[in-house]
């Protein structure tokens, strides 16, 4: 049985973006081993969000990588995103691994996959993980019915993910770049 379970969360607008986790790890299906764990974290002095879904020792080795990928290009956190899903698609290695990275600076969000998918949404907004679908519907209703700011949508819409999904919880780590 692996750790998995997890809800992240990114909203831009035009100030900047926030990125959002929650903070259970799931052991299999039943058991919530940890409920403070840190599944967003800043990247490349403080410049690049990055936040990860799936199975935490891959997501670990993912962030490795992209960090690294930073290093290589500057910052530039589309190219990087590409060499990454590059080399996550052709290694024999990187292809087992079981999780998807949403990544951001202060004007791109951008989701990246082990299939060689680097995807930036039309909206700004991008939820993976178990709970993110509920997150995404949330923080587009939010969006469309209030002006509330990036870092309120998504603390507001992981918290009703939290109330929906049973592998997310309340803990909620936060971080936000301005533009």
């Amino acid at each position: 049985m692996e750790l998995r379970g997890t809800t992240i969360l990114a909203v831009k607008d035009d100030h900047g973006v926030a990125l959002a986790g929650d903070g259970q790890v799931t052991f299999g299906q039943n058991i919530a081993l940890k409920h403070t764990a840190r599944k967003v974290r800043r990247l490349y002095k403080d410049r690049i969000l990055a936040g990860f879904a799936g199975a935490t020792a891959d997501a670990f080795t993912l962030f490795e990588r992209f960090e690294a990928k930073l290093e290589q290009f500057g910052g530039n956190i589309t190219r990087a995103s590409v060499e990454l899903a590059k080399e996550w698609r052709m290694d024999k290695y990187l292809r087992r691994l079981e999780a998807m990275l949403v990544v951001a600076d202060a004007e791109t969000v951008l989701i990246l996959s082990g299939t060689g998918d680097v995807i930036e949404p039309d909206d700004g907004l991008v939820g993976i993980g178990s709970g993110g679908p509920y997150a995404l519907a949330a923080a587009r209703a939010l969006r469309r019915e209030t002006a509330l700011p990036a870092e309120d949508i998504a603390r507001k819409a992981m918290a009703i993910a939290a109330e929906m999904c049973v592998y997310t919880n309340d803990n909620i780590t936060l971080e936000r770049l301005d533009k």
